[in-house]
């Protein structure tokens, strides 16, 4: 969707970055202690959903897809509309060319980094990302860690080293930042109330009590039947 220019100064805009959502997998998943794993599934519904309604590019990728990992989990692959990952053997992402390379064929010096786990899969690329020149922006809420210390040491450690922290709703509504951007008002509303909990009750209470509009019709669920 087109959306009018925002001013920079230090902020994102559609237009100045890219996203990198790293090992977004079952067995990767499994490990997380820190965080209510559901949470990060559906913040990285977020995160990817916003970057399609803003178009900002994004590079997926995953690790021992078939050995250990298993695939990307549906949901996410789904908000991103079914891409082909990066697949890969390292730990750490910024080792592995292709994932570079797809990063700087975005043309974009800003990052907005997701992954799990956060002391691995999400520090050393941010740490080596930002000593080839960019701009790191970790995802906080989109991360994981097999324990609270493993995480929080490592978001102490990119943030010692320059990353900036933010979190899957701050980024949309920075990319957002103006409510009347109408081209994309209706799609951020539609992921608020579909993914940001009180907020979203709040909005749609707005929309239907105060304002009196219609409620929101969501899709039938349409259960699979037996044969």
């Amino acid at each position: 969707m087109s959306q009018p220019t925002l001013t920079e100064k230090g902020l994102l805009t559609p237009e100045n970055c890219m996203v990198a959502m790293i090992d977004l997998q079952p067995q990767m998943l499994f490990g997380v202690q820190n965080f209510d794993r559901q949470a990060i599934v559906n913040n990285n519904e977020i995160l990817a959903k916003a970057a399609r309604v803003f178009d900002i590019p994004v590079v997926l990728s995953s690790v021992e897809t078939k050995a250990f990992s298993g695939n990307i989990m549906p949901p996410i692959l789904a908000a991103l509309g079914h891409p082909t990952p990066i697949e890969r053997t390292t730990m750490n992402s910024w080792d592995d060319p292709n994932f570079v390379a797809a990063v700087a064929k975005t043309r974009r010096n800003k990052i907005v980094l997701a992954g799990l786990w956060t002391e691995t899969c999400v520090a050393l690329p941010t740490i080596q990302a930002i000593h080839d020149g960019y701009e790191i922006y970790v995802v906080e809420d989109c991360c994981g860690d097999i324990n609270q210390l493993s995480h929080e040491n490592a978001m102490r450690r990119v943030i010692q080293a320059g990353a900036k922290p933010v979190t899957a709703l701050s980024v949309m509504l920075e990319w957002q930042r103006d409510w009347a951007h109408k081209g994309t008002y209706d799609a951020v509303m539609d992921i608020v109330r579909r993914h940001c909990g009180a907020y979203g009750a709040g909005v749609e209470y707005a929309y239907t009590m105060v304002h009196g509009a219609p409620p929101t019709l969501l899709p039938e669920f349409a259960p699979a039947r037996a044969r």
